[in-house]
């Protein structure tokens, strides 16, 4: 009888098995993500399955909370983010561009952890030396006696450190490195990613250890390895940035313990990652109110509000087809907003060259951003400049009618804080929205409407 073979294909972006190479996934669609990779259970039992305490179905009644509570990591806007802090147990998977800071940020958490709890913190590095780690951390001033940092890329040795020496927190940097002994596949493939990053889960949920995986990311901007990596994780935070701009964005795209809403930002320096705790003010410090095309916009992030400013110019394109270039907002929506703009505001832009940015690096893909957006692309066309300590907020269909937004008192207590003396908004409609003292609201129910009330169109 032939021996049955111990291959299998699997799809890299939803882990769907096939015994023959498939051209397109029937899971999810995509197309020549097959990879050739060993049927574990063909080789071994699982390892995996050693770590899990036997259970018994009960009433979800007599379900005892969990008693351990948050841990705070050290650093006020990562707990932000995570929602008050890392759960004992957890699994955060954290991923953004090369260079963009991950492992400064890691570093930092690991020593103000271990500062903080006076526990033992294992930082295992499969990119770098000791030595490269112990300089990094000589600049960031993380040189503390319960830090612990191995580099180590093979799965069973690292297993065999964490039972060693039971750490309160693991950090793993970085989980493409990772490569399991009895699996043939190259380190990074899927097989290897989804294997090496379950046992190291599993281990940690057995010993109540929380555990960060450090992640890549595809030039498409995707967390780079199976698309079941960020389902096998209780978090996945994404670092953002431009990275020749100083500042970083953390935010959440899944969080089990807490919201994804919530925002981190930092300043990278010499020192470090440096929490940004008034960002507002940060991003709204070379504001000039004299310049056609800039309006503010108060965006929204969980429970924080962000003051950022918009900026559009409009120029006569040359082409037939004229660029439209869009940093920092959705660029469907961009396009769209300017088809709103010629359709119902009367604004000649078919044959005009339109750019848009939001400034600093800050990427804002809410609807509330509309309004800013229209307006700053009005007041370059028209060369008209913006009334000053003005803030814009609101969503804008396309019928040309301006809609009400989430938080928006949050929104205007920020802006009045700040200085900001009014705001341009939808037409409150039963909302229960007190404006500020001294703060005046413009309400307007379409857009050519409130175009019209600052001279920007005929």
């Amino acid at each position: 009888m032939a021996k049955k073979s111990k291959l299998v294909f699997a799809c890299k972006e939803c882990g769907h098995n096939s015994p023959k190479w498939m051209g397109k996934c029937p899971g999810c669609n995509a197309w020549n993500s097959f990879v050739e990779e060993l049927d574990v259970s063909k080789v071994r039992p699982s390892r995996r399955a050693a770590l899990n305490t036997p259970t018994k179905p009960q009433r979800i009644h007599e379900v005892q909370p969990l008693k351990s509570s948050r841990i705070g990591t050290g650093i006020g806007e990562l707990d932000r983010v995570l929602g008050g802090g890392i759960v004992p147990g957890s699994a955060v998977l954290l991923a953004g561009d090369p260079g963009i800071g991950k492992s400064t940020l890691t570093l930092q958490a690991a020593h103000r952890f271990a500062k903080a709890t006076g526990k033992a913190v294992l930082y295992v590095t499969g990119e770098e030396s000791p030595e490269q780690v112990k300089l990094r951390a000589e600049r960031l001033d993380c040189l503390g006696n319960e830090l612990f940092v191995v580099a180590e890329t093979m799965l069973d040795a690292i297993r065999n450190h964490i039972k060693e020496l039971e750490p309160a927190l693991c950090i793993i940097d970085s989980v493409q490195t990772l490569y399991d002994s009895e699996l043939p596949s190259a380190p990074g493939s899927v097989g290897q990613v989804r294997e090496c990053a379950a046992g190291i889960i599993m281990q940690a949920k057995s010993m109540n250890m929380p555990v960060i995986l450090v992640g890549h990311v595809t030039k498409e901007g995707t967390v780079a390895g199976p698309r079941t990596l960020e389902h096998m994780v209780d978090t996945v935070l994404n670092f953002e940035g431009e990275k020749f701009q100083a500042y970083r964005l953390l935010r959440a795209s899944k969080n089990r313990f807490g919201s994804t809403g919530e925002l981190g930002v930092f300043e990278m320096r010499q020192e470090g990652l440096v929490e940004v705790e008034n960002a507002s003010k940060v991003f709204l410090d070379e504001y000039d109110n004299t310049r056609s095309g800039c309006a503010i916009l108060p965006a929204a992030e969980g429970t924080r509000v962000l003051l950022v400013e918009v900026q559009a110019l409009v120029s006569p394109s040359p082409m037939s087809s004229p660029r439209r270039r869009v940093t920092g907002l959705d660029q469907n929506r961009a396009h769209m907003l300017l088809a709103v703009l010629e359709r119902r505001a009367g604004l000649k832009l078919s044959q005009m060259e339109a750019y848009m940015n939001v400034v600093g690096g800050v990427v804002v893909d809410e609807p509330g951003a509309d309004l800013a957006a229209c307006f700053a692309v009005a007041s370059s066309a028209q060369e008209v400049k913006l009334p000053p300590a003005t803030v814009f907020i609101g969503e804008v269909g396309l019928a040309g009618e301006v809609r009400t937004v989430t938080h928006m008192q949050g929104r205007l207590d920020e802006a009045s804080r700040l200085g900001f003396t009014q705001a341009v908004v939808p037409k409150l409609r039963g909302e229960n929205v007190r404006a500020p003292e001294g703060f005046r609201l413009i309400q307007i129910g379409n857009l050519r409407e409130g175009l019209e009330k600052f001279y920007l169109v005929e």
